[in-house]
């Protein structure tokens, strides 16, 4: 049974960093990809950034191309998210998700993961 745990949410102003945490457990990481979602109040859950299994192929959205970083511990099974220059506009829930099949036309697409941690909220004040 695949388990995802993030950690590392909190508080921060403006600016400021974070570093996000996914423990993955209960399947190796041997193919797919491994995400971050993250979801406003009253808005969709909306694709953060993507990591295929090499830790080579990595994928962001626009909006945070240039200040977030996706990587890979594949001797720990952790994926992780750090998070720089911050703003009010990346308040909200960040999930990790996991899909074993994810293929590349896929991979910014929230259906097409299988696995969901339980997230993890992001607050950035003004």
């Amino acid at each position: 049974q695949v388990q995802l745990a993030e950690s590392g949410g909190g508080s921060v102003q403006a600016g400021g960093s974070l570093r996000l945490s996914c423990d993955y457990s209960g399947r190796t990481f041997s193919s797919g990809a491994m995400g971050w979602f993250r979801q406003a109040p009253g808005r969709e859950r909306e694709f953060v950034a993507a990591i295929r299994r090499s830790g080579y192929y990595t994928y962001y959205t626009e909006s945070v191309k240039g200040r977030f970083t996706i990587s890979r511990d594949g001797a720990k099974n952790v994926i992780s998210l750090q998070m720089n220059s911050l703003t009010p506009e990346d308040t909200a829930v960040y999930y990790c998700a996991f899909g074993p099949g994810v293929i590349l036309s896929r991979v910014r697409v929230a259906d097409a993961y299988v696995h969901w941690g339980q997230g993890t909220q992001v607050t950035v004040s003004s």
